[in-house]
């Protein structure tokens, strides 16, 4: 049972072309390979069961180094995939019985994964993330509304609400911002992705993050799209704008889970 292994699905890409680079390893330090079948190339590892397993990946999964070093060793593998050309990433502990599975999966989903890499050719994935600081948003103090006649206690209360009420103005104003920059930023891109702000205590931002939306750009408007960038970060200047990229398609590549293996002796997943 220790000498069991599953194989652990990184990427799919067109055959023609499609390679990775010598020496290159996986989330288990495993070798990466790739496997053809139906027209289409599957970028993949084998990782041992005994610590790859249901059970044995429920428990890796809380803790957090272990994730975090495997996360980036599947992105890792998917990167390097993705400089020979157009790939569609696939979520992280994706898996299958063997690499028969993997040849079945090329064939039964084939016009799948063809319509999502016809998507993506010639086009790659953009972040765009803004920040700001509250503290430019929020309106002009509107002074003692109180006429110094209310007790302390009162006088408090009201200054709690009036700061509140300027909180979520400097929100809305700074929402509005980011509608405006996100708007002339879709209109370079094919496709748009908004994801919630992330955790500013993971992120290690400070403000607010009221942007953090992925855009798939043609790669003749790459230029065009950094170039908008720039230019709304002083048409705002209260708001930071962070670009970064070009990315595999994470965003924009969702294949249904249809057809696929589930279960024990199938496929393993963890969002």
């Amino acid at each position: 049972m220790n000498d069991a292994v599953a194989t652990w699905l990184y990427a799919v890409a067109p055959t023609a072309g499609t390679s990775v680079p010598a020496g290159l390893k996986g989330v288990a330090g495993e070798p990466v390979r790739v496997i053809e079948g139906a027209g289409l190339s599957a970028v993949v590892g084998s990782v041992p069961l005994s610590d790859f397993g249901e059970e044995e990946l429920r428990a890796h999964l809380e803790d957090l180094p272990w994730l975090e070093a495997a996360v980036r060793a599947h992105h890792w593998v998917i990167d390097n995939a993705a400089r020979s050309g157009c790939v569609v990433p696939l979520r992280f502990a994706t898996m299958y019985r063997d690499d028969a599975r993997i040849r079945s999966l090329l064939d039964e989903r084939r016009a799948d994964f063809d319509s999502v890499l016809d998507l993506l050719a010639g086009r790659t994935e953009w972040g765009v993330k803004a920040y700001v600081d509250p503290q430019a948003f929020v309106p002009d103090s509107q002074g003692d509304r109180t006429g110094g006649r209310s007790s302390p206690g009162t006088a408090y209360l009201l200054r709690r609400k009036e700061q509140q009420r300027g909180r979520e103005t400097a929100h809305a104003r700074a929402t509005e911002c980011a509608e405006a920059i996100h708007a002339a930023l879709a209109e370079l891109a094919v496709r748009t992705a908004e994801h919630p702000p992330q955790d500013a205590r993971l992120a290690e931002y400070e403000g607010w993050m009221v942007l953090n939306n992925s855009y798939l750009v043609p790669d003749p408007r790459v230029e065009k799209f950094a170039a908008a960038v720039a230019s709304l970060e002083q048409r705002f200047p209260e708001i930071r704008l962070e670009l970064s990229g070009p990315w595999p398609a994470y965003s924009f590549t969702a294949i249904s889970d249809s057809g696929q293996d589930s279960g024990q002796e199938g496929e393993s997943r963890a969002q």
